[in-house]
């Protein structure tokens, strides 16, 4: 039978029933009474007692630990939670020939994101391209190719305004949320470790920062091979992996592996699944309440080389805040992506339902 904690004023009554008993002729309810403020200052500290066993109570097991509790339950299966990571790439400078940017130079984005260069490089012909690190860990640090940045400081013979290299600036992820970490704990419990099981590549993949969902694939490549598709679900632009991502997550699993295993970290290649929906109410709160909810969907249902059922899509519509009713035009029917292909959201248009 369940515990209910009482309320601060069911404890006064209990404690103001127990002086009626035990002294004859006092009264606790009277206010200003020795009986009353004895009886209200119990009650608080009973309460607070109370409310530290429910905290004590909630620290015992994982699926309800706080941030302390949750990390050293963590580190008792040699795992901890992931830091955040700070976005690098490489940018491209525009100035005279032999001009050069020292090493440690800082470049801001307009939102006022600043990154340092690596080395010292100098100008040869018109460009010179220099490796940067965000100056601060985390996902805002990440940027598309082609992005701008500006110096800092000016350089003599350097033009302020400087690019983003393909692929752009990559990496960048924030720390671990506690429920990312929860989840990965209460996986570790319910599969412990096997040494080369489905689950364990699946766990070795997720242990890289940014890295949110994978699937093992094996045989694919020949006999012995394993193939980990893996996405990055909170990346700004798309969830698919760039180079440098995927060489970090080859490089991790190769640490890990069994020595019998050739094992391949794979980005999938993006299916991308165009909408046309006639709504009702077709409002902005409406329109933005239903695409949140196709982000939701895709990213529990997708799966490399798996199938989208149009009626789960629209049950997912159908679920959305506020949404009347909806007409779903495209797309017109399941969704298959091919092996190695992922479906993901592309474009939503959205009319006014008749």
């Amino acid at each position: 039978m369940p515990f209910n904690r009482p309320t601060p004023q069911d404890i006064l009554h209990r404690i103001e029933a127990i002086i009626d008993v035990e002294l004859p002729g006092a009264d606790a309810r009277l206010r200003g009474s020795v009986e009353n403020i004895i009886a209200r200052v119990l009650a608080m500290a009973s309460h607070d007692m109370h409310g530290h066993i429910a905290y004590a109570a909630r620290q015992i097991f994982v699926s309800t630990a706080e941030v302390e509790n949750l990390d050293r339950e963590a580190g008792e299966y040699g795992m901890s939670r992931k830091a955040a990571q700070a976005a690098s790439g490489s940018v491209t400078f525009t100035g005279t020939e032999t001009s050069i940017i020292p090493a440690g130079t800082l470049l801001r984005r307009a939102d006022g994101v600043e990154f340092s260069t690596a080395a010292e490089v100098s100008v040869v012909g018109e460009t010179a391209t220099a490796a940067v690190t965000a100056v601060t860990a985390g996902a805002a640090g990440n940027a598309v190719t082609g992005a701008k940045l500006t110096l800092v400081s000016p350089i003599a013979g350097i033009q302020a305004t400087v690019t983003a290299a393909a692929p752009g600036l990559s990496g960048g992820t924030d720390i671990e949320t506690d429920e990312a970490l929860r989840g990965r704990i209460l996986t570790r419990k319910r599969q412990p470790p096997h040494g080369g099981a489905d689950f364990d590549y699946i766990e070795w993949a997720k242990e890289m920062p940014g890295v949110t969902r994978a699937w093992v694939y094996r045989h694919q490549l020949g006999v012995g091979t394993v193939m980990v598709f893996f996405v990055m679900d909170d990346k700004a632009v798309t969830l698919i992996p760039d180079e440098n991502e995927v060489l970090a997550v080859q490089t991790h699993l190769d640490s890990v592996r069994p020595t019998t295993a050739d094992v391949y970290a794979v980005a999938p290649t993006p299916l991308e699944v165009d909408f046309e929906i006639h709504v009702r109410p077709n409002t902005s709160l409406v329109r933005s309440a239903i695409t949140a909810e196709l982000k939701d969907f895709f990213r529990r249902e997708a799966v490399p080389g798996g199938t989208i059922y149009r009626s789960r899509i629209i049950e997912a519509i159908s679920a959305a805040a506020g949404e009347f009713a909806h007409v779903l035009l495209e797309p017109a029917g399941n969704v298959v992506s091919e092996f190695g292909e992922i479906a993901v959201l592309g474009d939503v248009t959205f009319e006014e339902m008749l």
